[in-house]
């Protein structure tokens, strides 16, 4: 039976079964080394940490995030034009359980960054071609896609829940190796499960590249990689013998990189002769809701840095790790989908806000995260430890603008998009979080206890203003309301 005719899970495609554990363990793989990684970094040896200064530490976080999503433009490549969707998501999978491998083992800051590149690569060949694999399972009119992503996106929510607890409690009992160790494993369990189920029930599309990459095409190929490895090596050589080769450079280096790629890809469809005057207009409409992502994902990020700082050094933890409030993201996301999904579905439908108002009230909903954040300090100094819900409360609001722009951007990206660059303009609005967190990179640098109540204010308040502009802008600019109606 082709499998995508078989109804065995949950009425949908057997093979959504598959990609729904293997992401729901990649996810937990990711999420519980990224909810200890900082501490792991930051904590005296003494405590199994390798002693970073928490401006350090912080900064390496952010730009690991970003480069993992600035990784699936090579996944992307890879899996459309040289391995094909089914062998790039398994290779990717075996490189991110070598990298939690490293961290397992106590190889200290060589294990660290070892760990950082095997999961960087391997995040972004696994991560977006599940997604397109997920897209495979149906045809155009097939009316349980929507359905099926939903159940999938509910998979990738309940690894990222379990794993922080699970990996946290670890961590704070036995210790930092043994609590990565259960990353690996846990990828382990998703590979076993990908290969063996994945044979019988995916797609034999996904396991060839759909635009296979010509023979003549190869050695211009070459040429560009050679090209930028060796662009690669001279900076590293000028950084050495200027004597400024150290991770800061690093991470400069790599902020100017995450900045420079969307703003080049924005060029690209702006000038490209395949770019209708109608699709013009549109891909400028788009620029304020991409500008509007980045603004949101600065905060929703920074849940994994600052927040996580917060939790540590100034929370009342009575006896919970730390980590375990990682889990809230994830937690808020399930618990919130069902509501929305009523309220788009049933309860407005056809009355449903634009879709720049819905980013609007996004950014309005992330910025008051920050602002009730600066209140703990005000009221009682930032060098007390404060009640715990003064966090929870703070990713709930932050939560229900993500549920006000991420699956909104989604779709505005692929009905926005010229007819030319529809894969790249979702390739776009992944960059919005990469930039987004390339800019935390030097933001969080800025966090500290005396500096703390400003951060989070001036931070949330310029979110709050953004979104209002952006509310006025979905109402008054005719260009851009046009085609933002048109993309709702």
């Amino acid at each position: 039976m082709n499998q995508k005719d078989s109804a065995s899970f949950f009425g949908q495609p057997r093979g959504l079964m598959t990609l729904f554990f293997t992401e729901m363990w990649e996810r937990f793989s990711y999420y519980g080394m990224r909810a200890i990684l900082l501490f792991y970094m930051i904590y005296a040896a003494d405590k199994g940490g390798l002693g970073f200064n928490a401006v350090t530490g912080a900064a390496i976080m952010s730009i690991y995030g970003s480069m993992v999503y600035l990784s699936g433009i090579i996944g992307g490549y890879l899996a459309d034009r040289i391995l094909g969707s089914w062998r790039t998501v398994f290779y990717g999978g075996v490189l991110i359980m070598f990298g939690h491998i490293a961290l397992s083992m106590p190889l200290g800051t060589t294990g660290l960054f070892c760990s950082i590149f095997l999961i960087t690569l391997g995040t972004g060949l696994l991560k977006p071609n599940v997604a397109t694999m997920v897209g495979n399972l149906y045809d155009a009119d097939d009316e349980r896609r929507d359905a099926g992503f939903s159940i999938y996106v509910f998979g990738i929510n309940l690894g990222s829940f379990v794993s922080p607890i699970l990996v946290g409690w670890f961590q704070v009992h036995v210790n930092f190796h043994v609590a990565f160790s259960l990353a690996a494993i846990g990828m382990f369990i998703g590979l076993i499960q990908y290969t063996i189920d994945g044979r019988k029930h995916l797609n034999n599309v996904s396991k060839k590249a759909p635009s296979p990459l010509q023979p003549e095409e190869i050695k211009s190929l070459i040429w560009k990689v050679g090209l930028g490895i060796i662009v690669i090596l001279l900076i590293l050589a000028i950084l050495q013998m200027t004597g400024t080769l150290n991770i800061n450079s690093i991470i400069n280096l790599l902020t100017a990189v995450a900045i420079f790629v969307p703003i080049a890809y924005f060029v690209v469809m702006l000038t490209s002769s395949k770019t209708t005057k109608f699709e013009r207009r549109k891909v400028v409409a788009y620029i304020p809701l991409f500008i509007a992502a980045m603004l949101f994902w600065v905060i929703e990020e920074q849940g994994s840095v600052v927040l996580a700082l917060f939790a540590s050094n100034q929370t009342a933890l009575h006896g919970i790790p730390a980590s375990w409030f990682q889990s809230l993201n994830p937690l808020f996301i399930m618990l919130f989908t069902p509501f929305f999904v009523w309220l788009w579905s049933k309860k407005l439908r056809d009355k449903q806000p634009a879709t720049g108002v819905k980013f609007a009230l996004g950014l309005v909903f992330a910025g008051l995260s920050y602002v009730w954040m600066a209140f703990p300090g005000m009221l009682f100094g930032v060098n007390n430890h404060f009640n715990p819900l003064w966090l929870v409360a703070s990713w709930a609001l932050v939560e229900i603008g993500e549920m006000l722009i991420s699956p909104v951007g989604l779709s505005a990206s692929a009905k926005m998009a010229p007819v030319a660059f529809q894969a790249q303009m979702l390739t776009v609005w992944n960059l919005s979080d990469a930039t987004a967190q390339a800019a935390n990179a030097q933001l969080v640098k800025l966090y500290a206890p005396n500096t703390e109540i400003a951060y989070f204010l001036i931070i949330g308040l310029i979110t709050v203003l953004a979104g209002l502009l952006l509310w006025i802008a979905t109402k008054k600019i005719k260009i851009l309301n046009d085609s933002l109606s048109e993309a709702n």
